[in-house]
Protein backbone atom coordinates (compact mmCIF):
# COMPACT_ATOMS: atom_id res chain seq x y z
CA UNK A 1 0.00 0.00 0.00
CA UNK A 2 3.00 2.30 0.37
CA UNK A 3 4.42 4.57 3.04
CA UNK A 4 3.52 7.56 5.14
CA UNK A 5 5.76 10.64 5.00
CA UNK A 6 5.50 12.83 8.08
CA UNK A 7 6.94 16.33 8.34
CA UNK A 8 8.21 17.05 11.83
CA UNK A 9 7.84 20.04 14.08
CA UNK A 10 4.07 20.32 13.72
CA UNK A 11 1.79 21.07 16.67
CA UNK A 12 -1.64 19.45 16.61
CA UNK A 13 -4.65 21.65 17.35
CA UNK A 14 -8.36 21.55 16.62
CA UNK A 15 -11.27 19.13 16.98
CA UNK A 16 -11.06 15.44 16.17
CA UNK A 17 -14.22 13.33 15.77
CA UNK A 18 -13.49 9.77 16.88
CA UNK A 19 -14.61 6.92 14.62
CA UNK A 20 -16.64 3.93 15.65
CA UNK A 21 -14.64 1.18 17.30
CA UNK A 22 -12.76 -1.26 15.08
CA UNK A 23 -12.39 -3.73 17.94
CA UNK A 24 -16.13 -3.64 18.56
CA UNK A 25 -17.10 -3.74 14.88
CA UNK A 26 -15.29 -6.97 14.01
CA UNK A 27 -16.95 -9.29 16.58
CA UNK A 28 -20.34 -7.60 16.15
CA UNK A 29 -20.17 -8.08 12.39
CA UNK A 30 -19.32 -11.73 13.03
CA UNK A 31 -22.26 -12.00 15.43
CA UNK A 32 -24.70 -10.91 12.73
CA UNK A 33 -24.40 -14.44 11.28
CA UNK A 34 -26.45 -15.61 14.28
CA UNK A 35 -29.35 -13.41 13.21
CA UNK A 36 -31.56 -14.76 10.42
CA UNK A 37 -32.89 -11.27 9.69
CA UNK A 38 -31.45 -7.94 8.48
CA UNK A 39 -29.30 -6.02 10.97
CA UNK A 40 -28.34 -2.36 10.46
CA UNK A 41 -25.18 -1.17 12.20
CA UNK A 42 -24.09 2.46 12.49
CA UNK A 43 -20.77 3.82 13.67
CA UNK A 44 -18.91 1.20 11.63
CA UNK A 45 -15.47 2.38 10.41
CA UNK A 46 -16.13 1.18 6.87
CA UNK A 47 -12.86 2.38 5.34
CA UNK A 48 -10.63 0.29 7.61
CA UNK A 49 -8.94 -2.62 5.85
CA UNK A 50 -9.83 -5.09 8.61
CA UNK A 51 -13.50 -4.09 8.48
CA UNK A 52 -13.52 -4.36 4.68
CA UNK A 53 -11.99 -7.82 4.94
CA UNK A 54 -14.56 -8.93 7.50
CA UNK A 55 -17.40 -7.73 5.27
CA UNK A 56 -15.85 -9.57 2.32
CA UNK A 57 -15.63 -12.74 4.43
CA UNK A 58 -19.29 -12.45 5.32
CA UNK A 59 -20.17 -12.14 1.66
CA UNK A 60 -18.07 -15.22 0.84
CA UNK A 61 -20.09 -17.13 3.46
CA UNK A 62 -23.37 -16.16 1.81
CA UNK A 63 -24.29 -13.01 3.74
CA UNK A 64 -25.74 -10.00 1.91
CA UNK A 65 -23.91 -6.78 2.80
CA UNK A 66 -25.19 -3.31 1.88
CA UNK A 67 -23.16 -0.22 2.80
CA UNK A 68 -24.66 3.25 2.94
CA UNK A 69 -23.05 6.54 3.89
CA UNK A 70 -19.70 6.61 5.64
CA UNK A 71 -20.46 4.41 8.65
CA UNK A 72 -23.64 2.39 8.12
CA UNK A 73 -23.98 -1.19 6.91
CA UNK A 74 -26.94 -3.56 6.69
CA UNK A 75 -26.13 -7.25 7.03
CA UNK A 76 -28.62 -9.92 6.01
CA UNK A 77 -27.60 -13.44 7.06
CA UNK A 78 -30.83 -15.27 6.27
CA UNK A 79 -28.72 -17.71 4.32
CA UNK A 80 -27.97 -20.28 3.22
CA UNK A 81 -24.53 -19.89 4.78
CA UNK A 82 -21.27 -21.79 4.28
CA UNK A 83 -19.32 -23.16 7.29
CA UNK A 84 -15.97 -22.80 5.50
CA UNK A 85 -14.15 -19.57 6.31
CA UNK A 86 -12.17 -18.38 3.25
CA UNK A 87 -8.41 -18.87 3.53
CA UNK A 88 -7.58 -15.66 1.69
CA UNK A 89 -8.74 -13.69 4.74
CA UNK A 90 -8.19 -16.05 7.66
CA UNK A 91 -4.49 -16.42 6.91
CA UNK A 92 -3.91 -12.67 7.03
CA UNK A 93 -6.44 -11.31 9.53
CA UNK A 94 -6.63 -12.59 13.08
CA UNK A 95 -10.15 -11.23 13.55
CA UNK A 96 -11.41 -14.05 11.33
CA UNK A 97 -11.38 -16.19 14.46
CA UNK A 98 -14.44 -14.27 15.67
CA UNK A 99 -16.54 -16.17 13.14
CA UNK A 100 -15.87 -19.54 14.75
CA UNK A 101 -18.35 -19.15 17.61
CA UNK A 102 -21.31 -17.72 15.68
CA UNK A 103 -20.92 -20.07 12.69
CA UNK A 104 -20.80 -23.05 15.06
CA UNK A 105 -23.88 -21.67 16.79
CA UNK A 106 -25.70 -21.18 13.49
CA UNK A 107 -24.57 -24.23 11.48
CA UNK A 108 -23.01 -26.66 13.96
CA UNK A 109 -19.78 -26.82 11.95
CA UNK A 110 -16.89 -24.55 10.98
CA UNK A 111 -13.65 -24.93 9.05
CA UNK A 112 -10.89 -22.35 9.49
CA UNK A 113 -7.16 -22.02 8.85
CA UNK A 114 -5.02 -20.74 11.67
CA UNK A 115 -5.43 -16.94 11.64
CA UNK A 116 -2.74 -14.38 10.91
CA UNK A 117 -2.45 -10.74 12.02
CA UNK A 118 0.10 -8.47 13.69
CA UNK A 119 3.42 -9.99 14.70
CA UNK A 120 3.35 -8.99 18.37
CA UNK A 121 4.07 -12.38 19.88
CA UNK A 122 2.36 -15.76 20.10
CA UNK A 123 -1.42 -15.51 20.22
CA UNK A 124 -2.55 -19.10 19.92
CA UNK A 125 -6.24 -19.82 19.52
CA UNK A 126 -6.05 -22.64 22.06
CA UNK A 127 -8.09 -20.57 24.53
CA UNK A 128 -10.86 -20.26 21.94
CA UNK A 129 -10.81 -23.98 21.16
CA UNK A 130 -10.78 -25.05 24.80
CA UNK A 131 -13.63 -22.71 25.75
CA UNK A 132 -15.79 -23.68 22.76
CA UNK A 133 -15.11 -27.37 23.41
CA UNK A 134 -16.84 -26.94 26.77
CA UNK A 135 -20.05 -26.26 24.77
CA UNK A 136 -19.87 -29.75 23.21
CA UNK A 137 -17.79 -28.76 20.19
CA UNK A 138 -15.27 -31.31 18.89
CA UNK A 139 -12.21 -29.95 17.08
CA UNK A 140 -10.08 -31.90 14.63
CA UNK A 141 -7.09 -31.19 12.43
CA UNK A 142 -8.30 -31.03 8.85
CA UNK A 143 -6.33 -31.19 5.59
CA UNK A 144 -4.00 -28.37 4.69
CA UNK A 145 -3.54 -27.20 8.28
CA UNK A 146 -7.21 -26.37 8.75
CA UNK A 147 -9.14 -26.70 11.99
CA UNK A 148 -12.55 -28.34 11.76
CA UNK A 149 -15.07 -27.81 14.56
CA UNK A 150 -18.28 -29.82 14.88
CA UNK A 151 -21.05 -29.29 17.40
CA UNK A 152 -24.43 -30.18 16.01
CA UNK A 153 -26.07 -29.49 19.35
CA UNK A 154 -24.27 -26.87 21.42
CA UNK A 155 -24.93 -27.22 25.12
CA UNK A 156 -24.42 -24.54 27.75
CA UNK A 157 -21.69 -25.11 30.33
CA UNK A 158 -19.40 -23.42 32.84
CA UNK A 159 -16.08 -22.56 31.21
CA UNK A 160 -13.00 -20.98 32.81
CA UNK A 161 -10.55 -18.97 30.73
CA UNK A 162 -6.92 -19.45 31.76
CA UNK A 163 -6.36 -15.84 30.65
CA UNK A 164 -9.00 -13.11 30.31
CA UNK A 165 -8.78 -13.21 26.52
CA UNK A 166 -11.05 -10.72 24.78
CA UNK A 167 -11.41 -12.86 21.66
CA UNK A 168 -12.11 -16.08 23.53
CA UNK A 169 -14.66 -14.34 25.75
CA UNK A 170 -16.46 -12.94 22.71
CA UNK A 171 -16.35 -16.22 20.79
CA UNK A 172 -17.93 -18.13 23.66
CA UNK A 173 -20.57 -15.42 24.18
CA UNK A 174 -21.65 -15.72 20.56
CA UNK A 175 -21.72 -19.52 20.50
CA UNK A 176 -23.48 -19.64 23.89
CA UNK A 177 -26.25 -17.36 22.62
CA UNK A 178 -27.25 -20.18 20.25
CA UNK A 179 -26.64 -23.08 22.69
CA UNK A 180 -29.22 -24.97 24.66
CA UNK A 181 -29.19 -23.99 28.32
CA UNK A 182 -27.04 -21.50 30.20
CA UNK A 183 -23.34 -20.78 29.89
CA UNK A 184 -21.09 -19.11 32.46
CA UNK A 185 -17.69 -17.68 31.51
CA UNK A 186 -15.35 -17.40 34.49
CA UNK A 187 -12.30 -15.10 34.32
CA UNK A 188 -13.92 -13.32 31.39
CA UNK A 189 -12.38 -10.27 29.73
CA UNK A 190 -13.87 -6.97 30.88
CA UNK A 191 -13.00 -4.67 27.95
CA UNK A 192 -15.60 -2.16 26.68
CA UNK A 193 -15.75 -4.04 23.38
CA UNK A 194 -16.93 -7.16 25.24
CA UNK A 195 -19.69 -5.08 26.80
CA UNK A 196 -20.64 -3.69 23.38
CA UNK A 197 -20.98 -7.19 21.93
CA UNK A 198 -23.16 -8.23 24.87
CA UNK A 199 -25.37 -5.19 24.38
CA UNK A 200 -25.67 -5.96 20.67
CA UNK A 201 -26.72 -9.56 21.37
CA UNK A 202 -29.27 -8.32 23.91
CA UNK A 203 -30.60 -5.73 21.46
CA UNK A 204 -31.21 -8.58 19.00
CA UNK A 205 -33.12 -10.60 21.62
CA UNK A 206 -30.34 -12.43 23.45
CA UNK A 207 -29.81 -12.66 27.20
CA UNK A 208 -26.25 -11.85 28.29
CA UNK A 209 -25.61 -10.76 31.87
CA UNK A 210 -22.52 -9.52 33.70
CA UNK A 211 -20.51 -8.22 30.74
CA UNK A 212 -17.88 -5.86 32.10
CA UNK A 213 -17.19 -8.16 35.05
CA UNK A 214 -15.07 -11.31 35.20
CA UNK A 215 -18.17 -13.55 35.27
CA UNK A 216 -20.54 -13.49 32.29
CA UNK A 217 -23.76 -15.50 32.21
CA UNK A 218 -25.46 -16.24 28.89
CA UNK A 219 -28.94 -17.71 28.69
CA UNK A 220 -29.01 -19.69 25.47
CA UNK A 221 -31.82 -20.67 23.16
CA UNK A 222 -33.25 -17.20 22.57
CA UNK A 223 -34.29 -16.39 19.01
CA UNK A 224 -32.28 -13.45 17.72
CA UNK A 225 -34.24 -11.03 15.56
CA UNK A 226 -33.05 -8.20 13.36
CA UNK A 227 -32.84 -4.56 14.27
CA UNK A 228 -30.50 -1.59 14.50
CA UNK A 229 -27.47 -0.95 16.70
CA UNK A 230 -24.85 1.80 17.10
CA UNK A 231 -21.26 0.87 17.96
CA UNK A 232 -19.19 2.52 20.67
CA UNK A 233 -16.41 5.00 19.74
CA UNK A 234 -12.90 3.72 19.16
CA UNK A 235 -11.01 4.24 22.41
CA UNK A 236 -7.65 3.36 20.83
CA UNK A 237 -8.04 5.93 18.05
CA UNK A 238 -9.04 8.51 20.68
CA UNK A 239 -6.03 7.57 22.80
CA UNK A 240 -3.68 7.78 19.83
CA UNK A 241 -4.72 11.35 19.06
CA UNK A 242 -4.60 12.30 22.75
CA UNK A 243 -0.99 11.11 22.99
CA UNK A 244 -0.13 12.91 19.75
CA UNK A 245 -1.52 16.14 21.20
CA UNK A 246 0.62 15.78 24.31
CA UNK A 247 3.74 14.82 22.35
CA UNK A 248 3.52 17.83 20.01
CA UNK A 249 2.65 20.35 22.72
CA UNK A 250 -0.73 20.65 21.09
CA UNK A 251 -4.32 21.34 22.07
CA UNK A 252 -6.94 18.92 20.70
CA UNK A 253 -10.62 18.49 21.50
CA UNK A 254 -11.72 14.88 21.09
CA UNK A 255 -15.41 14.48 20.40
CA UNK A 256 -17.54 11.30 20.35
CA UNK A 257 -15.66 9.72 23.26
CA UNK A 258 -16.68 7.53 26.18
CA UNK A 259 -14.18 9.02 28.69
CA UNK A 260 -14.40 6.18 31.23
CA UNK A 261 -13.09 3.76 28.60
CA UNK A 262 -9.71 5.52 28.84
CA UNK A 263 -9.38 6.39 32.53
CA UNK A 264 -5.84 4.88 32.82
CA UNK A 265 -4.63 7.03 29.91
CA UNK A 266 -6.09 10.27 31.26
CA UNK A 267 -4.37 9.60 34.60
CA UNK A 268 -1.00 8.90 32.99
CA UNK A 269 -1.15 11.95 30.76
CA UNK A 270 -2.02 14.13 33.76
CA UNK A 271 0.77 12.55 35.76
CA UNK A 272 3.22 13.46 32.98
CA UNK A 273 2.11 17.09 32.97
CA UNK A 274 -0.51 17.26 30.22
CA UNK A 275 -3.87 18.91 30.87
CA UNK A 276 -6.90 16.66 30.47
CA UNK A 277 -10.39 18.17 30.67
CA UNK A 278 -13.41 15.85 30.46
CA UNK A 279 -16.85 17.24 29.65
CA UNK A 280 -19.51 14.72 28.74
CA UNK A 281 -18.58 12.94 25.48
CA UNK A 282 -15.66 15.30 24.81
CA UNK A 283 -12.11 15.36 26.16
CA UNK A 284 -9.62 18.18 25.67
CA UNK A 285 -5.92 17.28 25.83
CA UNK A 286 -3.25 19.97 25.80
CA UNK A 287 0.37 20.22 26.83
CA UNK A 288 2.72 23.11 27.44
CA UNK A 289 6.16 22.97 28.98
CA UNK A 290 8.18 19.96 30.03
CA UNK A 291 6.63 16.51 30.33
CA UNK A 292 7.58 14.41 33.35
CA UNK A 293 8.85 10.82 33.30
CA UNK A 294 6.54 8.09 34.56
CA UNK A 295 6.21 4.33 34.95
CA UNK A 296 3.63 2.26 33.15
CA UNK A 297 2.52 -1.36 33.14
CA UNK A 298 0.01 -2.69 30.63
CA UNK A 299 -2.72 -5.11 31.60
CA UNK A 300 -6.20 -6.37 30.78
CA UNK A 301 -9.04 -3.87 31.27
CA UNK A 302 -9.35 -1.90 33.51
CA UNK A 303 -5.56 -1.81 33.34
CA UNK A 304 -3.59 0.25 30.84
CA UNK A 305 -4.42 -0.86 27.27
CA UNK A 306 -1.63 -2.72 25.52
CA UNK A 307 -2.70 -1.14 22.22
CA UNK A 308 -1.65 2.28 23.55
CA UNK A 309 1.71 1.09 24.87
CA UNK A 310 3.65 1.93 21.66
CA UNK A 311 2.20 5.46 21.71
CA UNK A 312 3.19 5.96 25.34
CA UNK A 313 6.71 4.73 24.66
CA UNK A 314 7.03 7.40 21.98
CA UNK A 315 5.71 10.02 24.42
CA UNK A 316 8.17 8.93 27.12
CA UNK A 317 11.10 9.74 24.83
CA UNK A 318 10.19 13.42 25.29
CA UNK A 319 9.65 13.31 29.06
CA UNK A 320 12.19 14.67 31.53
CA UNK A 321 13.91 11.86 33.44
CA UNK A 322 13.84 8.06 33.36
CA UNK A 323 10.58 6.32 32.46
CA UNK A 324 9.93 2.60 32.70
CA UNK A 325 7.42 0.53 30.77
CA UNK A 326 6.43 -3.11 31.27
CA UNK A 327 4.37 -4.98 28.66
CA UNK A 328 2.48 -7.83 30.34
CA UNK A 329 0.02 -8.81 27.60
CA UNK A 330 2.16 -9.64 24.54
CA UNK A 331 5.74 -10.82 24.78
CA UNK A 332 6.96 -9.39 21.47
CA UNK A 333 5.44 -5.93 21.57
CA UNK A 334 8.50 -3.75 22.00
CA UNK A 335 9.91 -4.07 18.49
CA UNK A 336 9.05 -0.43 17.80
CA UNK A 337 11.72 0.57 20.35
CA UNK A 338 14.40 -0.25 17.76
CA UNK A 339 12.65 1.93 15.19
CA UNK A 340 12.44 4.80 17.70
CA UNK A 341 16.17 4.41 18.34
CA UNK A 342 16.73 5.01 14.63
CA UNK A 343 15.14 8.40 15.28
CA UNK A 344 17.47 9.14 18.19
CA UNK A 345 15.44 7.89 21.14
CA UNK A 346 17.36 6.64 24.17
CA UNK A 347 15.48 3.39 24.84
CA UNK A 348 16.82 0.19 26.39
CA UNK A 349 14.79 -3.02 26.27
CA UNK A 350 15.06 -6.31 28.09
CA UNK A 351 12.35 -8.82 27.28
CA UNK A 352 9.04 -7.18 28.13
CA UNK A 353 10.57 -4.13 29.84
CA UNK A 354 11.77 -0.83 28.42
CA UNK A 355 13.70 1.96 30.10
CA UNK A 356 13.45 5.35 28.42
CA UNK A 357 15.71 8.34 29.14
CA UNK A 358 14.50 11.73 28.04
CA UNK A 359 13.97 14.12 26.66
CA UNK A 360 16.04 13.28 23.59
CA UNK A 361 15.71 15.18 20.30
CA UNK A 362 14.14 13.02 17.61
CA UNK A 363 15.39 13.18 14.03
CA UNK A 364 13.44 12.14 10.95
CA UNK A 365 14.39 8.71 9.61
CA UNK A 366 13.11 5.80 7.54
CA UNK A 367 11.37 3.41 9.93
CA UNK A 368 9.07 0.41 9.59
CA UNK A 369 5.61 -0.24 11.02
CA UNK A 370 6.26 -3.57 12.73
CA UNK A 371 2.59 -3.82 13.68
CA UNK A 372 -0.58 -1.72 13.54
CA UNK A 373 -0.14 0.31 16.74
CA UNK A 374 3.65 0.54 16.33
CA UNK A 375 3.08 2.18 12.96
CA UNK A 376 0.79 4.77 14.52
CA UNK A 377 3.37 5.42 17.26
CA UNK A 378 6.13 6.02 14.70
CA UNK A 379 3.92 8.46 12.83
CA UNK A 380 3.21 10.34 16.06
CA UNK A 381 6.92 10.39 16.89
CA UNK A 382 7.54 11.77 13.41
CA UNK A 383 5.26 14.71 14.18
CA UNK A 384 7.62 15.76 16.97
CA UNK A 385 10.88 15.02 15.12
CA UNK A 386 13.15 17.36 13.22
CA UNK A 387 12.95 16.77 9.49
CA UNK A 388 10.96 14.19 7.59
CA UNK A 389 10.06 10.68 8.76
CA UNK A 390 9.09 7.90 6.36
CA UNK A 391 7.03 5.09 7.89
CA UNK A 392 7.11 1.97 5.73
CA UNK A 393 4.21 -0.46 5.80
CA UNK A 394 1.29 1.93 5.50
CA UNK A 395 -1.05 -1.03 5.05
CA UNK A 396 -0.42 -1.98 8.69
CA UNK A 397 -1.66 1.40 9.90
CA UNK A 398 -4.61 1.38 7.49
CA UNK A 399 -5.89 -1.77 9.18
CA UNK A 400 -6.84 0.26 12.24
CA UNK A 401 -6.91 3.97 11.34
CA UNK A 402 -9.11 5.19 8.50
CA UNK A 403 -8.17 8.23 6.39
CA UNK A 404 -5.29 8.73 8.78
CA UNK A 405 -3.15 11.10 6.73
CA UNK A 406 -6.08 13.41 5.96
CA UNK A 407 -7.43 13.44 9.51
CA UNK A 408 -4.06 14.19 11.12
CA UNK A 409 -3.41 16.89 8.52
CA UNK A 410 -6.73 18.50 9.44
CA UNK A 411 -5.24 19.04 12.92
CA UNK A 412 -2.18 20.81 11.52
CA UNK A 413 0.07 17.86 10.74
CA UNK A 414 1.77 17.37 7.39
CA UNK A 415 1.25 13.70 6.52
CA UNK A 416 1.10 12.22 3.02
CA UNK A 417 0.47 8.68 1.82
CA UNK A 418 2.83 7.69 -0.99
CA UNK A 419 2.95 4.56 -3.18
Amino acid sequence: MGQFVVAGGRRLAGTFVVSGSKNAALPILAATTLVAAPVTLTGVPLRLLDVRHMLAMLQELGVTVTMSGSDTVTVDARGPLSPDLPDVYTRTMRASVFLMGPILGRLGRVTVSRPGGCNIGPRPIDLHLKALAALSVRFMEGPGGHIVGEGRRLTGAVTYLDLPSVGATENVMMAAAAAEGDTVIENAAREPEVVDLAQFLNAMGGAVHGAGTDRIWIQGGHTLSGGAYELIPDRIEAGTVAVAAALTGGDVMLSHVVPEHLTPLWRKLSEMGAAVEVSGPTVRVSAAGTLRATSLRTGPHPGFPTDLQPLMLALMTQAQGCSTLVETVFENRLRHALELRRMGANVLTDGRMAVIYGPTPLEGAVVEATDLRAGAALMVAGLAAQGSTTVLGAEMVARGYQDWAERLSALGASVTLEP
